[in-house]
């Protein structure tokens, strides 16, 4: 079984690995949203997988790095891509939450990644 929650952050970056005269080169920001999905079995008594509190209590000092930042001056995001944000959160949640299953990342609302791990 998969569960998932939602999360949204606002943030700054720009992308210094596009060719020359690229938009995103330049400084701009983005609301972003970020799917986590949590996946195990439905618990006999509990009736669940895991309790949604669990997943925002472990995402909380991650989110808290994120919202409202230059993403670039994040150590290990100096290259902000939404890809390279999905990887980012994985490594620094799944420690911390290892049934995380999926990450998804949506900079745009047509825009975004996927990620599942290493």
């Amino acid at each position: 079984m998969e569960i998932y929650k939602e999360f949204s952050f606002e943030a700054a970056h720009r992308l210094p690995n596009v060719p020359e005269g690229h938009k995103c080169a330049r400084l701009h920001g983005h609301s972003f949203q970020v799917r986590l999905v949590v996946a195990g079995p439905v618990g006999e008594h509990s009736g669940w997988v895991m309790d949604f509190g669990d997943i925002k209590k472990a995402f909380k000092p991650v989110w808290e790095r994120l919202d409202h930042h230059y993403l670039n001056e994040i150590p290990g995001l100096e290259n902000p891509t939404s890809e390279n944000i999905a990887a980012w959160i994985w490594q620094e949640l799944k420690p911390q939450l290892p049934e995380l299953a999926r990450i998804e990342i949506r900079e745009t609302c047509t825009s975004g990644c996927i990620y599942s791990g290493e």
